[in-house]
């Protein structure tokens, strides 16, 4: 299915209120980062890290084994939950990247974690570049399909239609944000096992399914399955291997 068929793509604030009900779900399914990111975002032990919109902590859960002092910050509750429980050691916050309840000059780092695309830009990254300390740095991160997966890129059309398919580039084409400074973009390609269903399970989590209408979502979900009924690397098998890339993307704030 071409990204430009079938039905326009539901407005930005309608996904990300898609995720105010979910944190098990998104937990349990969801891919967690490979630990070869933490040597780009935390070279060295730092003081102290704000993870921003860390949903149920995939990436804050392995901030805490190179950081004195971690904290979270995450506008869905029920996300917020699963975190709380699993890293009662992080001071976590139930806030948004626009109004952080955060000390100015009190960060060394904030990551943001496949969830920079849901904020308001200006506004967070006046908030961020407020709380980072002088030369404090700003990581991005997304787990994209790696193009060299045609059935998993052909799985991310599917689910986002409406939606034009990104095109990667290596290096990852870096943007310039408001204050501060672009320092470095690398793509880290890993692999993951899972089985068929936990592959169709984590549809079920991203937003599009979850704020699609149900004839929709079963429609889209259809689609998913007859891409791996086809597809010579996955049709018949149970076991799937998917290969990841996971882009990160850093900044600075200016000293």
């Amino acid at each position: 299915m071409d990204a430009s068929d079938g039905p326009a793509a539901p407005d930005m604030p309608t996904l990300a209120r898609s995720f105010q009900g979910i944190g098990a779900d998104y937990e349990r399914h969801r891919p967690g980062f490979p630990a070869a990111v933490l040597d780009l975002l935390v070279p060295q032990p730092f003081e102290s890290v704000l993870d921003l919109g860390a949903g149920t902590g995939k990436l804050t859960e392995l901030l805490v084994t190179r950081t004195r002092r971690v904290t979270a910050v995450e506008p869905s509750a029920a996300m917020l939950a699963v975190l709380t429980a699993k890293l009662p050691e992080v001071q976590a916050y139930l806030a948004s990247a626009e109004a952080l309840p955060v000390e100015a000059d009190s960060q060394d780092l904030v990551t943001v974690a496949q969830a920079f695309h849901w904020f308001d830009r200006e506004a967070a990254c006046a908030e961020i570049v407020r709380v980072l300390r002088p030369g404090g740095r700003l990581g991005l991160l997304w787990n994209t399909p790696d193009p060299v997966c045609a059935w998993d890129v052909a799985a991310h059309q599917a689910a986002h239609p409406g939606m034009p398919l990104v095109e990667r580039s290596d290096p990852p084409r870096q943007e310039e944000l408001p204050g501060l400074q672009a320092v470095d973009a690398t793509a880290v390609r890993w692999e993951e096992h899972l089985t068929r269903h936990e592959y169709l399970q984590r549809w079920s989590t991203v937003s599009t399914f979850l704020s699609a209408p149900r004839p929709l979502r079963a429609q889209m979900m259809a689609q998913v399955e007859d891409i791996l009924d086809r597809d010579p690397d996955t049709a018949g098998r149970e076991d799937l291997l998917l290969p990841h890339r996971t882009e990160v993307f850093l900044h600075r704030r200016p000293r």
